[in-house]
């Protein structure tokens, strides 16, 4: 590292492999910098935006080369976050698998829980055998999950642009969310609540009502975000026309979610690939032509909307059904699902161990055995695809026979999403490139799985 300098000084480091002179800045004013290396004959300017940048949705380096404030070129660095994720769940039995592809996107662990529980259930055979009510309970989450990350989207978006209070109000209205995520999960993230073959437990008494509650407080948020958003001119005028990205550039680098809709084409996996029952629920798909940062945000905000629809029909489905069983039947796959928290607190309630532990020394044995050990999946390979809140989520499986999965990979829209940087931001200024990444909605978590 060169000493900081009263003065401001540019030197040619090396010539590099092509000829092409490296500078080195040191101290100083930047625009004394910039002098001197003008003197040099030399304008091509390299800058770093991230790792640890406010406005790089988490820790994602972003190599800009400029000229004045046009970005001439853009890269992205990604494995910063890098966790090992998926090496790990090689280690780890199908049911702890969850525990740990939850924490891929930490603001949507219920769409990675979904994707791997559904395509461990497809390998198992069992796809219709798990019992309707913890399916629909699977979709109020993930839709409640889908609204929550969408509102800090928008947020912090308006937040890297200045807007402070468009930040706040994004960022209350998602408590009430994590709030309900408390109260039926007992965490706030990385739940751990989806199973194969079903869900955890049931929802607790009064859930219902409780979320019903929040609904029209949580639309009210969303209200004032709109305003405070799509009816400000400054706002709009930093946003229109920016990060423009076309439908055959989407097609090109397998751009999806809000992204690819906001071009015209109206995918969305619970559309063209149902899954968990989407088929039955009623709900639109919000598009635009613009294919640039506002429409990313005006669809957002209806996507929203739309959620909340879901929500309501998933609860109306869950009052009419009542109270019933969440996990599949067959006892050599399923763990209890009727968890109750002890008089101190904490684990499981005497009543719960003395019904496992009085039952027969045979069953001791056997639930020991499935927690420790977990169950064996026949040998195979399935694919399962989900709407993530930033596109086509894949889930893929391959099972060797064996209690952990041979192999276990994610194909996270972030990480393929990036790919557009460049496309989007190369040409444009460099103030921009905050409001592009933004459009994209990028989390690290799960890029650097």
């Amino acid at each position: 590292m060169t000493q900081q300098t009263p003065h401001a000084s540019a030197h040619i480091v090396d010539e590099g492999a092509e000829g092409v002179p490296t500078f080195e800045a040191t101290g100083g004013d930047w625009s004394q910098i910039a002098e001197e290396a003008a003197r040099l004959g030399e304008e091509r300017i390299v800058v770093n935006m991230g790792p640890q940048h406010p406005s790089t949705h988490g820790v994602l380096r972003l190599m800009l080369e400029i000229d004045g404030e046009t970005v001439t070129e853009a890269r992205c660095g990604v494995g910063y976050l890098h966790t090992g994720i998926e090496k790990s769940m090689e280690y780890r039995t199908w049911t702890q698998g969850v525990t740990l592809c939850t924490r891929m996107d930490y603001l949507a662990p219920f769409f990675q829980e979904t994707a791997h529980c559904l395509a461990v259930e497809t390998l198992l055979g069992i796809t219709d055998d798990v019992p309707e009510r913890a399916t629909v309970i699977r979709v109020l989450l993930m839709e409640l999950n889908r609204v929550g990350s969408h509102l800090i989207a928008l947020g912090t978006g308006g937040n890297e642009l200045g807007a402070t209070t468009i930040m706040t109000t994004a960022f209350t209205a998602r408590e009430e969310i994590l709030k309900i995520f408390e109260l039926i999960t007992g965490l706030r993230m990385n739940h751990g609540f989806v199973r194969p073959g079903g869900v955890a437990q049931d929802i607790p008494p009064g859930a219902l009502d409780t979320i019903r509650e929040a609904l029209p407080l949580i639309r009210d948020y969303i209200g004032q975000l709109s305003d405070l958003m799509l009816g400000n001119p400054i706002f709009k005028g930093r946003l229109v026309g920016v990060g423009h990205l076309n439908l055959a550039g989407c097609m090109a680098l397998g751009i999806t979610g809000p992204v690819l809709r906001a071009t015209g084409l109206p995918y969305d996996v619970r559309k063209h690939t149902p899954y968990c029952g989407y088929e039955t629920y009623d709900f639109d798909v919000p598009v635009s032509t613009d294919a640039d940062s506002f429409a990313r945000v005006v669809l957002r905000v209806e996507e929203c909307y739309q959620s909340l629809r879901i929500v309501e029909q998933a609860l109306e489905r869950l009052q009419a059904s009542g109270p019933g069983p969440v996990m599949v039947a067959d006892k050599k796959i399923a763990w209890p699902a009727q968890l109750a928290i002890g008089s101190d607190g904490m684990g499981n309630s005497l009543d719960h161990i003395k019904e496992i532990m009085g039952t027969s020394m045979e069953a001791l044995i056997h639930h020991f055995k499935l927690v420790t050990e977990g169950f064996r999946v026949p040998a195979g390979q399935a694919t399962q695809a989900v709407e993530h809140p930033r596109g086509e989520l894949l889930a893929h499986l391959v099972s060797d026979g064996g209690t952990r999965p041979y192999r276990a990979h994610f194909r996270d829209p972030s990480f393929n999403n990036l790919q557009a940087v460049s496309l989007m931001c190369e040409g444009g200024m460099l103030a921009d490139v905050v409001v592009a990444v933004a459009g994209l909605d990028p989390v690290m978590g799960g890029v650097d799985r």
